[in-house]
């Protein structure tokens, strides 16, 4: 058996990335032969990601790129287990090396991207595995944006500090740096305001139809609770019995003790208001949830659409807002919360059964 040495073990090391034991065990099953070693590390990456995939990944990263003329931009989720691997020089390495690459080949989608060729000649999904194998925790890319003007425009966007939040946002109409600097500021609206729609035109019937609903039954359901030593209570009534009442109170459920209740009224408006009262209540709904027609962060006596018309003045030229993406890191996935003492209890086997 050929002997391994130190400067072999370092040079698999430095080519894979894989742990010098892992290395050193490599070289040892294959005589030595750098290909044959390379071939049983991605099979025990293969392995270890089949046995990690479970595990929920909800920490990581966001990366974003933009190319200079401001007309080519890309957002890319990498997750890891937890935010001390999302801090490691490989995961940063491979979440840079993906943004790059999205940006690059224009993958149709995740499952086209998985596929793509990468690094070394591995294909993207082989690369992640060889970094479970690595970094020791389940990885996944789990969604990007990609976005490439098609005419007169820019991409404008914002990475937070953290580098766990992430929006660009297209503006048609002009590239002229004026054109650039307002997408940038719509970029970081975006990430600040979140907001799921860009005009109102957008909101589709079954979300207003829900939203009318939840508005009148605001309207029919209104109380208002005289509670004793204590100041009144206002909110849409949902349920009651022999001890409390729950009532919805800003967005939240809360308890009122009905022996602490002095009185109850209902406050109702004549029926024959209803419509103008919700025509009111939808217009906030957009002013929430539209980004044109958001309250700018900056200022709040303008609009979104306010702060576009001016820039366009200010051009010359009539300018829109095109694609909109915001990628927060974990949004949307539900964290699994461990008990720690149990899983070193668990690892040292001393756990009781």
């Amino acid at each position: 058996m050929a002997e391994i040495s130190a400067a072999m073990v370092k040079e698999l090391r430095e080519k894979t990335g894989a742990g010098m034991m892992d290395c050193k065990k490599a070289l040892t099953e294959s005589g030595g032969d750098f290909v044959k070693a390379e071939e049983w590390l991605r099979k025990k990456g293969a392995a270890s990601a089949g046995k990690k995939a479970t595990r929920v990944a909800a920490e990581g990263l966001v990366g974003l790129l933009v190319s200079a003329d401001s007309t080519l931009g890309a957002i890319v989720e990498v997750n890891a287990e937890t935010d001390f691997v999302a801090r490691n020089a490989e995961f940063v390495k491979l979440t840079e090396g993906l943004t790059k690459h999205v940006s690059q080949h224009n993958p149709a989608d995740l499952d086209a991207l998985l596929a793509q060729t990468f690094e070394g000649g591995k294909s993207v999904k082989e690369a992640i595995t060889e970094k479970i194998a690595t970094i020791g925790e389940n990885l996944t890319v789990r969604r990007f944006a990609r976005f490439q003007v098609d005419g007169k425009g820019a991409i404008g966007s914002y990475l937070h500090s953290n580098n766990r939040v992430a929006a660009m946002v297209e503006v048609l109409g002009s590239d002229s740096a004026d054109a650039k600097a307002l997408a940038t500021e719509l970029a970081m609206q975006t990430a600040a305001m979140k907001p799921p729609f860009v005009t109102r035109e957008q909101v589709s019937s079954d979300v207003l139809d829900r939203e009318k609903a939840a508005f009148r039954d605001e309207l029919a359901n209104t109380w208002k609770f005289t509670i004793k030593d204590g100041p009144a209570r206002t909110g849409i009534f949902r349920s009651e019995d022999a001890e409390k009442v729950m009532v919805e109170i800003s967005g939240k459920l809360e308890k009122v003790p009905l022996s602490q209740i002095v009185k109850r009224e209902q406050i109702t408006k004549p029926e024959a208001m209803w419509d103008k009262i919700i025509a009111g209540k939808l217009e906030k709904f957009y002013e929430n949830n539209c980004l044109v027609d958001q309250l700018w962060v900056k200022d709040d006596s303008k609009k979104i659409k306010d702060v576009i018309a001016e820039a366009g003045k200010k051009i010359g030229a009539t300018l829109t807002v095109g694609r909109v993406a915001r990628i927060e890191v974990g949004e949307g996935i539900e964290k699994v919360k461990g008990d720690l003492a149990a899983d070193v209890a668990a690892t040292l086997g001393t756990g009781k059964a």
